[in-house]
């Protein structure tokens, strides 16, 4: 049973489940939030998933080291690049609409992907997912908030999104692992396939659609400024890992790319109908939670990486046993996003993503102590339980609070802007990291050289992790923060 209510600003209409006293009402929201759930799950599992699966990708179709990486590059960049303007399309052509839209699209290129026999096919199909998945994420967040009101349902609801999510990026090596070893590398791909469908056809019974009801046409050249701007500023992250900061082939698309995000915020603040209202940034709430997650997900993303190419290259783990090792860290960032909500009534969402990304400072220093012949328990599971729940219990808060404090009209547009926070604080975070690595490593192959670039990896990403928690603390606003979970 569903109620239909209007906005407060009488500019939104959203399919909001009425009281869920009933077993069917409870049920239906719980539905809607497990199809959301499990299309943000596929979004950021593709984002590490390939990874093991890259050696038999270049035995099987001839790829170059350049184009490997483009495995990579080709779906980072179309995702961070597409994300606002998919954010602001769920807005307007509705949030039901683009998820399916979007997770249609990214099972389709999952399927292409799967049988490409060729390298360029298996890298259109990968920047197509992107595409596909920057159309969806957003309107995982927004399906899910629209079907959950106010208050702790909703802390809760937004808790399990965090937690599939972190789980999403944490299950990578593993699943690519075991499908590498036991069936094939398409099977990284073509698992897409059937789990997209499925959550298809669940959504399509179970989602009520939402949008915003005052008539708004896209901001065509904002759109085109901000995706170019984005993808060009993430060209060149991703570039500096093979040519160095200081490279005119680095240089050229990070100045190119600020300058037309430049131009983008000069268009915005003239535009009639924004793509995005520059007034957002005027909610504390909104902008420092994005601030905060893009410092998160500046170094959460390099912990997977850095993890494991410890455990291959230097204790010499398989890819199935890497992605086994790092269970333990896995789960416990989805029990540090599940705990969250229990927490935020207590201690306050600002106070615990502070205190939430103080453990993962802790967890960053103590995985720098590594050493060349270190100890599973020592090297690998204790401090990656630590920095991984540090980050779960880090992110449930800064979602909430970005959502939370945004108009309903903008909700799709602040989903998308908390996603690019993650995903481009993600590409820069582990270009500056692996640069530190690269430096310290000075090119040597023995486990003592590749350990102490690592090691360096991990420093780095500490005073980095310091530098967010100072500002959690000073950024996100206090009274907000008490009140959200209660």
């Amino acid at each position: 049973m569903t109620r239909m209510v209007r906005a407060a600003a009488g500019t939104e209409t959203d399919s909001i489940p009425g009281p869920t006293s009933t077993g069917a009402g409870h049920g239906r929201t719980w539905a809607v939030v497990l199809a959301a759930c499990a299309g943000q799950f596929l979004v950021v599992l593709d984002v590490s998933v390939v990874n093991v699966a890259l050696p038999s990708m270049r035995a099987d179709l001839g790829l170059s080291a350049l184009g490997l990486q483009w495995v990579l590059n080709a779906y980072s960049i179309a995702f961070a690049g597409f994300m606002l303007l998919g954010g602001r399309a769920a807005d307007i052509f509705g949030r039901k609409r683009m998820f399916l839209v979007g997770l249609g699209v990214f099972t389709v290129a999952s399927l292409a992907g799967g049988l490409a026999q060729a390298d360029w096919q298996l890298l259109a199909a990968r920047a197509v997912q992107g595409l596909g998945a920057a159309v969806l994420a957003p309107a995982t967040l927004t399906i899910l908030t629209s079907a959950v009101p106010p208050g702790p349902a909703r802390t809760r609801a937004i808790g399990t999104w965090a937690a599939v999510g972190a789980g999403g990026g944490a299950a990578g090596g593993l699943v690519g692992g075991v499908l590498t070893d036991l069936l094939s590398w398409r099977w990284v791909l073509l698992i897409n396939v059937p789990i997209g469908v499925l959550v298809i056809v669940g959504a399509a019974v179970w989602v009520s659609e939402s949008r915003n009801d005052r008539p708004r046409r896209l901001d065509l050249p904002g759109a085109l400024l901000a995706t170019v701007g984005l993808a060009v500023l993430a060209y060149g992250i991703v570039s500096t890992e093979e040519k160095g900061w200081g490279a005119a082939a680095t240089l050229v698309p990070l100045i190119g790319g600020l300058l037309l995000l430049g131009a983008f915020v000069a268009v915005e603040a003239r535009s009639a109908s924004p793509l995005v209202p520059l007034k957002v940034f005027r909610n504390r709430a909104v902008s420092a939670a994005n601030a905060g997650m893009f410092v998160s997900g500046a170094t959460s993303f390099a912990v997977w990486f850095f993890m494991t190419v410890y455990a291959q290259n230097v204790l010499h783990y398989s890819p199935l046993k890497a992605g086994l090792a790092l269970i333990p860290s896995s789960l416990s960032i989805v029990v540090g996003s599940k705990l969250a909500p229990r927490l935020m009534p207590r201690v306050g969402a600002r106070n615990l993503a502070v205190l939430g990304t103080l453990m993962a400072v802790a967890g960053f220093w103590w995985q720098s102590m590594m050493t060349a012949d270190g100890t599973y328990v020592t090297s690998l599971l204790g401090p990656g339980i630590l920095m991984l729940t540090g980050l779960g219990l880090a992110s449930t808060p800064l979602a909430a609070l970005a959502t939370t404090g945004a108009a309903p009209g903008d909700a799709g547009l602040v989903s998308g802007l908390i996603n690019t926070s993650r995903t481009m604080g993600g590409a820069l975070g582990l270009a500056i990291l692996s640069t530190a690595a690269a430096a310290r490593t000075a090119g040597g192959t023995s486990p003592e050289a590749l350990t102490a670039g690592y090691a360096l990896s991990f420093r780095v990403g500490c005073l980095i992790m310091l530098f967010g928690a100072l500002l959690m603390l000073v950024w996100l606003p206090h009274r907000r923060a008490e009140t959200l979970g209660s």
